[in-house]
Formats: structure tokens, sequence, C-alpha cells
């Protein structure tokens, strides 16, 4: 174990160095979220939700102690088999961080120091384990062994963590881009966003705001360490199957005219009822603008949008370059983009299911057809074009509240981006349905709360929702899981009304 931590902290430490993106334990993690079955990963996100990352580091920790347990076992009985053990994962997560295209100039660097270490910690720390050859006339004796092979465990382990912290200590040194981003002074917009409307809030407790704070701001995405881009060094090319190869910087980007624009996003992994879903005002530029530029030939139909670590969405052609508001964002409401939500650049396209649109540390868009390309998710069952579809919840009452008896009210929140609600209705035990007031939305890009009186009888009860689109569409009651192209029903509360 104490080898692993001395491996670990030695790779952690190189990669903080000399290749921030190739972490061996951030691409032995990539490679697990890439491998795993997409019922896994609808699983991690439905008991996790945005804590996934979290508990995938704490399974890939449980899963290396366990491996670095067997290792010194091996090493033991059978040496050096150890210490291969552990060249061989270092070895494997070097390919897998050159594979992975991470951007840095040296992505095997991190998992070769590591496997190194780890595996020359091995089978240095257990051969003093072994006895010794006796010496002329002296009886074999593994007393001393035992006392170096404690002494020395302490080392690498003592070794290893300081490495880690010296790690993050050199991440947080080398992220200098906090500072950078908090210097940043964002230019004025030259098209601003409509307010958000005085009927917009409906002021119940309990009830989702209509503009969802940054750090409330759902987070999924594949990346296990949060990339860090310096806006200065940061770029876009736009080429494919276009006239024109476009590439723009940071600086040609604040040069243009940006516009803000409030807009929904959700992702498409996102229960009935559920959270993964928010709402912010962004500032950007628009993308049809860009792609105008470049000119896509006529038989183009799909965008390729690649992110700094190597994930690719595909995005219909169609959505980046009519009326919408398909836009490279740079700021989140009214502050540059935070990290985790993709600073320094992002796309934000309204009516899309993130998983096909919202490309965060985006640096590249190549245009191209959706029967020539494969996108991350679509490579894996998920459907090509992801449109979002008409959803409501019910925010108040909670799922298992009590709720006291006399008046109160039902509400929630409604979507259907791009599209826009016009109405909301409640069912209560199963009665008929009744219209429930809508509050002012800020767009059809944005969702919108809704409320409803109830005179609460004592009981237990059943509430469910439904929303109607603009264009007349009532809300699905079938039921859909969130694979592959977004989850369908009507959202469903019990709640026990106290006597």
């Amino acid at each position: 174990m104490a080898a692993a931590v001395a491996g670990a902290g030695a790779g952690e430490l190189t990669a903080a160095l000399a290749a921030p993106s190739s972490s061996p334990f951030a691409v032995i993690g990539g490679a697990l979220i890439d491998a795993a079955p997409t019922w896994v990963k609808d699983l991690m996100i439905e008991w996790f939700g945005t804590a996934d990352k979290i508990a995938l580091a704490v399974l890939i920790a449980v899963v290396l102690a366990l491996v670095a347990a067997w290792a010194g076992w091996a090493e033991f009985r059978r040496p050096p088999s150890g210490a291969v053990v552990a060249v061989a994962f270092g070895a494997v997560a070097a390919v897998v961080a050159l594979l992975r295209e991470t951007g840095d100039p040296l992505p095997f660097l991190p998992g070769i120091v590591a496997g190194a270490i780890a595996g020359g910690a091995i089978h240095f720390l257990v051969g003093m384990l072994r006895p010794r050859p006796p010496r002329a006339g002296t009886e074999a004796s593994d007393l001393p062994n035992r006392r170096a092979f404690f002494a020395w465990t302490a080392v690498a382990a003592v070794g290893g963590a300081i490495a880690v912290v010296a790690a993050n200590a050199a991440r947080a040194g080398s992220r200098a881009i906090t500072t950078v981003r908090d210097a940043l002074v964002l230019p004025s917009p030259a098209a601003t966003a409509p307010p958000v409307p005085a009927g917009a809030e409906l002021g119940i407790d309990g009830l989702a705001p209509v503009v969802t704070p940054n750090a409330d701001f759902y987070r999924i995405d594949t990346a296990l360490v949060v990339p860090s881009i310096d806006p200065a060094d940061w770029s876009l090319r736009i080429h494919g199957m276009v006239e024109e190869e476009v590439v723009l910087t940071w600086d040609e980007l604040l040069a243009l005219p940006l516009r803000e624009t409030t807009v929904t996003l959700s992702c498409v992994s996102n229960d009935v009822g559920g959270s993964l879903i928010g709402n912010a005002r962004w500032l950007g530029y628009p993308i049809r603008d860009l792609l105008a530029r470049a000119k896509p030939t006529a038989d183009a139909d799909m965008v390729l949008s690649r992110s700094s670590d190597g994930f690719t969405a595909g995005t219909p052609l169609e959505a980046l370059t009519d009326d919408r508001d398909a836009i490279l964002a740079i700021a989140m409401n009214d502050e540059p983009l935070p990290p985790e939500h993709g600073f320094p650049v992002r796309m934000v396209v309204p009516g899309l299911y993130g998983y096909v649109s919202a490309t965060k540390w985006v640096v590249d868009l190549e245009v191209t057809r959706f029967d020539q390309a494969r996108a991350y998710w679509t490579d894996r069952g998920w459907s090509a074009r992801g449109p979002i579809k008409l959803q409501s919840r019910i925010d108040v009452p909670r799922r298992g509240r009590q709720v006291a008896a006399g008046e109160t009210v039902i509400a929630g929140m409604a979507w259907q981006p791009h599209t826009g609600v016009e109405g909301v209705e409640v069912q209560i035990d199963g009665g008929d349905w009744q219209s429930a007031t809508l509050a002012t939305a800020i767009s059809d890009d944005t969702w919108v709360q809704w409320s409803l009186p109830w005179t609460a009888q004592p009981g237990e009860h059943t509430l469910r929702c439904r929303a109607i689109s603009t264009d007349g569409e009532t809300q699905t009651s079938d039921t859909a899981p969130p694979a592959p192209d977004g989850a369908t029903g009507w959202h469903e509360v019990r709640v026990t009304v106290a006597s």
C-alpha cells in the first residue's frame, strides 16, 4: 500500500509539473467512464447525481488499494511479479493518456513515473521481509529487515502523501487561471438579454429560482480533472466540410459584438422530476455567424464539437444556423464562466440536451455529417440529435413531506426550451386535471414557474403534473428512462396531510 501511495504521489506530482491533463488517476478514471456500459453511468448519476465524480474517485481508490495489496502479496510469493503488476498499471495509464488526446506534450510521462516508482518501491520494501542469507557462523534472522521494512514503508507512504499535497499545490499555482479569470473584465454586450419579468418569480418557498445561481447549477460531464486553460492560449478551429477554415483567438472573440441570452440547459440523464437542469444568463457570440464565415458545404448536416480534454458532441447543423440563440459563451450570470462550467469558452444551444450541444472548454468545431462521424455519447448508444422533451415537475410540496391541512399550494417548474410552455395542469388523487397559474416566462428558451391553490384534506394524496407547449403538445404519460433520448412521463408526488 505504501508503495502504491509513493507511486501515485510521484505520478500526480509529475502530472502537475509536466502534464496537467494526464494525471494517472484521472486518465484511468476517464477510461473507466468511457468503457462503462450506459446502464452503469445512468446508475451512478441516479445514485450520486452531481457527486458522481467523487463516488468514482473513491471507487478507483478502493480498487487500486486492493490491487496494491494483492501485488505486495504476489511480490512476496514470487518476485518480481508484484513489481511487474505495478509497472504494468503505470504503462496502461501512459497508453491511455496517449490515446485520450489530452493536449499535454508528454502525456505518457506521469504513468511511466508512477509505475516505475510503485514497482521499485514494492520490490524494495517486500524484499526487506525476506531473511538475508546468514553470514558465516551466524543464524538467519529477519528482525533487522523487519525494522528496516517498517521504517522504509513509513518513508514511502509519507513521501507519497507529500508528493500528492505538492501536486495539488503545484496545480493551484499553475492554475493561476483562477487569478486570470477573476481579473477578466467582460465586454459590454452589443445586445442585452430581456430582464427577468416582474411576474417570473411566484415567491413560493421551496420553488426553484427562475435564474439558477452558478454555485447551484448542475454539473454533469466526463472530466475528472477540470481543464485549466489560459484564455491567452485558447483558440477555436472551424474546419471540415467548409469552404474556408476559420481560427478564432480569445482576443478576436472578445472584439466581436457579443450578445446576452437567457437559456435553460438540461442533462439527458435527468429523470422525470429531476434536478439536472438549470437556467442562466449567458454572454457570447452567435455560432451561426462564425459558421457563416466558414461556409459549410451543402451536404453537411452536423457539427462535431471537441473540448480540450477530447470530449465530443454532435450537434445538428441546422440548430447552429437557424434563428435560435446558439452561442459560444464566455460568461454566465454576469461573470466569466466558472472553470467547472467551461472556462474560458463553452457552447450553449437552446432546445438540445447537453450531450449533443453544450460542449465545455470547446476548442474545435468540425463541420461534417451524421453518417460520417460519431460523438462521445452517440457512440455509446444515445440518440444522435437530442431535442429536449416537454417536461414539468412538482417542487412544492416535496415527495414524502408532511403538509398541514387547509389552504396551501402546489407549485413547480415546466420547460421545453426553444418551444416554450403554454400551460400546466395538475391532477390530485386521479381526479380531473386542473389548470395551474403560469408565471411570466423570460422567453421560450427558459423554464417557467407555475402554481395551483390547494385545500389539503387530511390523509395520503397523490399529485401529478403535465405541461402543454406553445405548439399544442401535451406532455406524454408514457414512461421512459433517460436512455437513449431523454426521460418521459408525468412527475408524481405522494404527500401526507396531517389532520
